[in-house]
């Protein structure tokens, strides 16, 4: 039970806390060229991949298992991961990834364990040959094939989930910060 809350407590933060975390990024930024363009292409990486994630999930209907989730369990928090790396690495300021790693390890671990175990009771014994096969975070090499279920037939990405989950707010969030990270570097530097 204190697993649940406290998971509970970081579904409800992380959000909260992650843009309080991009405020100070900003204002402790010190970006440059390089590492604006490095740090905006691993950035962009994580958005692309949360956006197809996106595209596939069906939450609260089914075990979804087709598109980025054949590869990892998470590709919408391990998206997130690449979005903040690269956001922090555009930003050039190498305290601030003491409070990203704080921030990550502390929130989305637990919103993990949750989620798992949440799936786990609504889609019992599918759930756990998935969660065997296909790593919390970090994506196989190959994707998974479910053996023999036929009710998780490959499903194609699907734009209106993409546009339901309300995805594109990512890209217009980091257009955003990166123009923010450019003035920074060429008038406050």
């Amino acid at each position: 039970m204190t697993e649940k809350r406290g998971g509970a407590w970081a579904q409800r933060w992380r959000v909260p806390l992650g843009f309080m975390c991009g405020a100070i990024t900003l204002l402790l930024a010190r970006p440059r060229v390089a590492t604006l363009i490095i740090g905006g292409i691993i950035a962009l990486s994580g958005l692309a991949l949360r956006a197809w994630a996106a595209g596939h999930i069906r939450k609260n209907r089914e075990l979804t298992m087709t598109g980025p989730y054949a590869y990892t369990r998470n590709p919408l928090y391990l998206g997130s991961l690449l979005l903040g790396a690269g956001f922090l690495i555009a930003a050039a300021n190498p305290i601030l990834v003491v409070l990203f790693v704080v921030l990550f390890a502390g929130i989305y671990l637990p919103v993990m364990r949750v989620e798992a175990g949440d799936l786990a009771r609504v889609f019992a014994d599918d759930y756990q040959a998935y969660a065997r096969a296909v790593p919390l975070l970090i994506p196989r090499l190959t994707p998974y094939r479910a053996s023999g279920a036929t009710k998780h037939a490959k499903v194609g990405f699907d734009k209106n989930l993409y546009l339901r989950y309300r995805e594109y707010q990512a890209a217009i969030g980091l257009f955003f910060a990166l123009a923010i990270l450019v003035i920074k570097m060429f008038y406050f530097a």
